[in-house]
């Protein structure tokens, strides 16, 4: 089932959300602190004070989460890689980025980015535990359990992530070098992949033997829960890994075919002084089409789509033209026909279009839509089984 998420926020221009998941991780991180970590650790507090602490050491360390997440969008915004947004869900965050980055440097660079924001957290709350340590001021004794825990979680946050297998930092580094290496990006993500795939598969291995280690009594009882989170991270970076090796060979399948291979041919054109309300009835209920290019004197001079013609009244359909309130022609909205299709969906990720307009010597010969990468992908999957 999918679940909801919900903008709380923005930073560097970068919307952030919320995934439904982060409230059952914050939920239990909260009761693991108030209930195990800081009684142990912090004895003599009332249970509110506890679950208090508890609840702002986790808002703090999913504060770190984001900062980390922004430390890759950063330098991904550096590079003019567009970031759609960050989600903090239940495995900590993730930005989500509309393209690869341009050149292993720029892949080792946004990857090691993360790990550098959270050892330098790590670092500054460790010293500062440190320092008020030195003071030996009994009134900061909360504030230093939760800098300490802070500090070691960020530096934890830091290691975990520079694990050698994607889709994580370390991973990410690894597949920069292999890329510099082997001047393949796809062979070096798929390789990656499966270093991930094999870290995984570790990790679920170690959570199993701490879990059955911690039933039989070898170990304690409260090793249990580790274990099961350790056998969760392992499955979840194995799916995510296969997932990024069936991800990459796809990419490269498509950064093999030109565009004229899969794009529309049967091109319908709309004179740009023609109202909307005859555009609806001449030409999109009449053809079902999604999008159409717009002409003036025959030449290309933007796209109309449903979206567009829908951000009007339709009252006012019969007064506005169609070069009132199409998408004006751009080099993000005309391809080669000779491109490969991966160009074609980077640029339409780039753009937030869903079909480019396709030319040849100046001309519109076709269409290439993201439906139209789809279906191809589907049939391409099914004559492959």
């Amino acid at each position: 089932m999918h679940l909801p998420s919900w903008e709380i926020g923005r930073a560097l221009g970068i919307p952030i959300r919320v995934h439904a998941s982060w409230f059952l991780v914050f939920l239990l991180v909260t009761w693991s602190l108030s209930t195990g970590y800081l009684p142990d650790n912090l004895p003599g507090l009332s249970p509110e004070r506890y679950w208090a602490m508890g609840a702002v050491a986790a808002v703090l360390l999913f504060f770190s989460v984001l900062l980390h997440e922004l430390g890759h969008s950063y330098v991904a915004l550096h590079y003019r890689i567009p970031i759609e947004q960050i989600t903090l869900f239940i495995f900590g965050g993730v930005a989500h980025m509309r393209r690869e980055a341009p050149s292993p440097k720029a892949e080792f660079l946004i990857a090691v980015a993360g790990p550098v924001v959270s050892f330098a957290i790590g670092g500054t709350c460790l010293l500062f535990v440190i320092l008020a340590e030195s003071l030996q001021q009994q009134g900061l004794q909360g504030v230093i359990m939760l800098g300490a825990l802070l500090g070691m979680v960020n530096v934890q946050l830091g290691l975990f992530n520079l694990i050698p297998g994607f889709p994580l930092d370390g991973g990410r580094v690894l597949r920069a070098g292999l890329w510099a290496w082997g001047k393949d990006f796809y062979r070096a993500t798929k390789q990656a992949a499966v270093v991930g795939l094999t870290f995984g598969a570790i990790l679920g291995f170690v959570g199993l033997v701490i879990a059955y280690r911690a039933a039989s009594g070898d170990l304690p009882a409260s090793m249990m829960s580790n274990g099961g989170w350790i056998v969760f991270i392992g499955m979840f970076l194995f799916a995510a890994a296969q997932a990024s090796r069936r991800q990459a060979v796809v990419r490269q399948t498509l950064a093999t075919i030109p565009i004229r291979n899969l794009m529309v041919t049967t091109v319908v054109s709309i004179p740009a002084q023609c109202t909307l309300d005859e555009t609806v009835n001449r030409y999109f209920q009449a053809y079902g089409y999604g999008g159409f290019p717009v002409l003036a004197d025959g030449r290309l001079v933007g796209l109309v789509t449903v979206s567009e013609v829908q951000a009007v009244a339709p009252a006012l359909w019969a007064w506005r033209r169609v070069d009132q309130v199409m998408r004006p022609v751009s080099e993000s909205l005309v391809i080669d026909q000779e491109a490969r299709v991966i160009h074609a969906m980077e640029r339409m990720a780039r753009g937030g279009w869903d079909r480019l307009v396709v030319v040849k010597d100046g001309d519109v010969v076709g269409l290439v839509t993201q439906s139209a990468i789809v279906h191809f992908l589907r049939l391409r999957s099914s004559s492959g089984r």
